[in-house]
């Protein structure tokens, strides 16, 4: 599909907006402030000044208004970045696509999150207006200000695996791999679902195994997403519908580690360092092994750690 991006003053949009205002149509979504339908264009007008055009007319009619940007947001080819993985089809980044993406599995306490998103391509605009991009280039305070919106914008899926379950399967002999393959494939059927009977170009999982690892992972489940699927790394920074689920999935993670802080009263830090060493040793000597467990990646190295760390207080009293 063929989009143009102008930037307009706030006179300039007043005048768009009356030109146009009996092709309005409604179009509730973050950062819109007026939309409209030409048989071969559509418009949106975002809060910033910048003006989407999207068809067949988007060059004619954008020209009415001024300087297209679209080589610099839409048609530019991306920075060459070191990925393993598929090679991507041309203009990947202006499909329609849902992206998927985790976080927790390198952090002791809390969580395992997955998200998937289906970003079309008539919302990539809309969410780089949000300011979606690579949750690793975002402040936790900032993706929990945009996650609503992504949610209000795009269909979603958030799977949470707590620690409990996380540790009964592991337990089991499942591996953090299959645990993330079952719970990507999960997270995909969900909007799959959702937004049926359309169906996305393509998928883009932000690649933690090999194509064919991944698939064996889950070979015994009843239904398994295949079609149009590709696997990259650094996914995030290739479509924009993973970079909003790694935000909706870290976001999620967050929550999951403000309520277990809440719940027993001590503030527990993210990853596996000393610093988390050191509390899951004092909540050792303060709430018992049974406590620590529930919140934690049992079979995680920091386990042994904080024992040994909580039997040298012990006997140093």
């Amino acid at each position: 599909m063929a989009q143009e991006v102008i930037q307009l003053s706030t006179s300039e949009v007043d005048k768009l907006i009356q030109y146009y205002k009996q092709q309005k149509i409604d179009r509730h979504a973050p950062g819109v402030v007026f939309a409209a339908k030409l048989p071969a264009v559509a418009i949106t007008v975002y809060k910033s000044g910048k003006v989407l055009f999207q068809g067949n007319d988007a060059q004619i009619e954008a020209s009415r208004w001024g300087a297209t940007t679209s080589k610099d947001i839409s048609s530019a080819a991306p920075s060459p970045l070191k990925t393993k993985g598929d090679t991507l089809p041309p203009n990947f980044e202006n499909c329609s696509v849902i992206g998927s993406d985790e976080t927790g599995t390198g952090d002791y306490f809390g969580p395992v999150t997955v998200a998937a998103v289906y970003v079309s391509s008539e919302k990539i605009q809309l969410l780089k207006e949000l300011g979606i991009k690579d949750s690793k280039m975002l402040t936790d305070e900032k993706m929990l200000l945009i996650a609503d919106n992504i949610k209000a914008a795009c269909p979603h899926s958030i799977l949470v695996l707590r620690n409990e379950k996380y540790n009964a399967v592991q337990q089991k002999g499942w591996s953090q791999g299959k645990i993330k393959a079952l719970l990507h494939n999960k997270a995909l059927l969900h909007v799959l679902n959702k937004i049926s009977p359309t169906v996305p170009e393509y998928i883009l999982i932000d690649q933690f195994a090999e194509r064919d690892v991944y698939y064996r992972h889950i070979q015994n489940e009843k239904e398994i997403v295949r079609d149009n699927v590709l696997f990259s790394t650094k996914a995030e920074q290739l479509h924009i519908a993973v970079a909003a689920a790694s935000i909706l999935a870290r976001v999620a993670f967050l929550k999951e580690m403000d309520k277990i802080s809440n719940e027993i009263n001590i503030e527990i830090p993210k990853g596996a360092s000393k610093k988390v060493d050191e509390i899951a040793a004092n909540i050792l000597l303060t709430k018992g092994e049974k406590v620590l467990k529930t919140i934690t990646k049992w079979h995680f190295a920091n386990t042994e750690k904080a024992k040994k760390l909580a039997s040298a207080k012990k006997n140093a009293r």
